[in-house]
Order: C-alpha cells, then structure tokens, then sequence
C-alpha cells in the first residue's frame, strides 16, 4: 500500500513519532542526548518550530510541536539527518538509523492538547525507566521537568502549556504535575495515536460498529480529533493538494512550450537559458513572456528562471509592452 502523503500548514499541532531502525538504539549516552535535544531545540529556534511537549528514550522519541513556515517536513528532515550523520560518524556506523519515516499525526487542539502533553512526558513512567512522580520530576529526558520548572529550556513553549492549568507559574505547575499523575492508571493510550473519531466512540469496534448502522463515521490514521475535524483537515489537505498538482503541472506545460518555440526558431534551450542576448533570442524572450505569466501562470521569478535571466530583467520586458519605458 503506498504511504499517504503528510497532512501540514503552518501552525498544525502534530504528534511526531519516531523509531530506530528494527527497534535499535537511537542514543547510547549522555552525549547522544545532549546532541539529538540540542538539535532538536536549535532547529525549532531557527525554523519557527513551537515544541510543548518530547521525551527522548533509547530506541524512540515522541515530540507535540506546531510547524513552523517551512513545514514539518522541512524541519524533521533537517533534524533527522542532521542527528544522524552526526551519530553514525560518533559511532563509527553506516545506514539508517530511523525506522523507515517518522510517523506524524495531525492533532485536534482544542480536545487532545493536554492529553497528548501528559502522554508523551508519562512515557518514562509507562517504560519503567523512573518509579513515580518523583522519579519523572527528576528525568532529565523529557519535557516535563522543563514545565515544571526544574530546568530551563528557550526552546520549550511551557507558558503555553501552563496556560491550560492556572494563572500563575506556581497553580497551573501544580495542577499539570496532578494531572499528569492522575493518568499514570491509564496505562498506554492506543486511543492517542491516531485514527479520527477512534477516542471518541470508544475504540475501532465502536466504530465498525456505528458504520454497520450505516452511520458517516470518517476516520483517517493520519488524524486525532472528532469527526468534524477530520473532514475539515482532508478538505484542507485535498485543497493544498490540488493547488500544488496544478502549479505543477502548469510549470510542465510552460517548459513544453518554450521548448516547442526554441525549436521553431532553431535556437538551443542552452542558449536560451544561458542567458544569451545573440540573434533573435532577446525578441524570443520578449515573445514569450506574456504567455508564460498570464497563461501559464508563472511568477515574474519562475518565468525568469525558465528564459535565463533575471526578475528585473523580466518587469522590464513588461513594462516596455505596456509602454512605461
């Protein structure tokens, strides 16, 4: 089956998961932690990237962020590789280090935002890595000793995450610790990992069970969130979608046709994209500009790109036709 295609826009709160390849470690000590969370932090800095909640174990992370300009992809790449070329080299290693790509679920705020923080940071209680709370204020691998104030992190948004549990620093840290131990009980959370309105019916047999009442139950893997939401972020993505196929296919139709014209008047597309001024191939350009904007639907800096000189060049071009110049 292939893989369905990332769901993103800027501002979109994702739960990143991540794995080493056939269960591997992905850290093997203190200088690899150092080196992922400084990356990890630096990068969401640099790239817009807002961080709530992470935690960092042996052969997994699991991180709640809101992408930033550039896209999730833009920034887990950058991450990803980054750590790993850096790991390999430290370790004297070669290959992948992650299993296949990370797996990324786009997340209903407004329902799962402190659910999804209190599960990730609860990860090293659920793994048996600390005993208790105690142990979990203590960890040094996680996000959650950073909302709670025993250590400082620039990168970590903990006044957004304080925003849900009190006024001040001290109230909302002291209602988030006792929420985050009221779920200690709950054990993993299957129902936090995807699946659309999986949560809120109860569990996958809730839903095949409302489908065979015949009832429009939409449910996406690539989604957490309620029914309404889920169509709403496809709609979105399908939106995304095919505004970018048809740019791109515009952007195809214009390279055939200039290269069609090139042929025409027996000039190379070397020469063209060269950026010659010889013969005929400053009127070709002139020609062509037109078209390439307004039926094509280039920008002044694509059309400038396709005809080998810059967008300068090309306000000039339309401003003669317009007879500005």
């Amino acid at each position: 089956m292939p893989r369905q295609a990332r769901l993103d826009s800027l501002g979109t709160l994702h739960h990143v998961m991540l794995r080493g390849i056939e269960g591997r470690l992905i850290v093997e000590g203190k200088y690899d932690r150092s080196d992922f969370v400084r990356r990890m932090g630096d990068l969401a800095q640099e790239t817009s990237t807002k961080i709530f909640a992470w935690v960092l174990m042996d052969n997994h992370a699991h991180i709640l962020l809101k992408s930033g300009p550039d896209g999730l992809s833009t920034y887990m790449r950058r991450f990803l590789t980054g750590y790993a070329i850096s790991y390999n080299i430290r370790h004297r290693r070669r290959g992948h280090l992650f299993q296949n790509r990370y797996k990324s679920i786009v997340c209903d705020e407004d329902t799962y935002f402190t659910e999804l923080v209190r599960y990730i940071h609860l990860n090293p209680i659920r793994a048996g890595i600390v005993k208790n709370m105690s142990g979990l204020d203590r960890y040094s691998w996680s996000g959650h000793r950073i909302v709670m104030g025993k250590r400082k992190l620039e990168w970590q948004d903990c006044k957004y995450v304080r925003s849900y549990f009190g006024s001040t620093i001290k109230e909302a840290q002291k209602n988030y610790r006792a929420y985050v131990a009221k779920g200690i009980a709950d054990g993993k959370r299957e129902d936090l990992i995807g699946g659309g309105l999986v949560r809120t019916l109860g569990g996958w047999s809730q839903v095949l069970s409302a489908r065979k009442r015949g009832e429009d139950v939409l449910t996406d893997q690539r989604i957490l969130g309620s029914n309404g939401f889920v169509e709403r972020v496809i709609d979105e993505s399908e939106k995304l979608y095919k505004h970018q196929v048809s740019i791109k296919n515009e952007k195809i139709e214009a390279e055939k046709y200039i290269k069609s014209e090139c042929e025409n008047e027996e000039i190379s597309l070397a020469a063209l994209k060269g950026g010659s001024r010889r013969g005929i191939i400053p009127e070709l350009r002139a020609r062509m500009v037109g078209i390439l904007i307004n039926r094509y639907g280039l920008s002044l800096a694509e059309t400038g790109r396709q005809l080998g000189v810059t967008t300068s060049a090309i306000s000039k071009i339309i401003s003669r036709q317009k007879g500005l110049v």
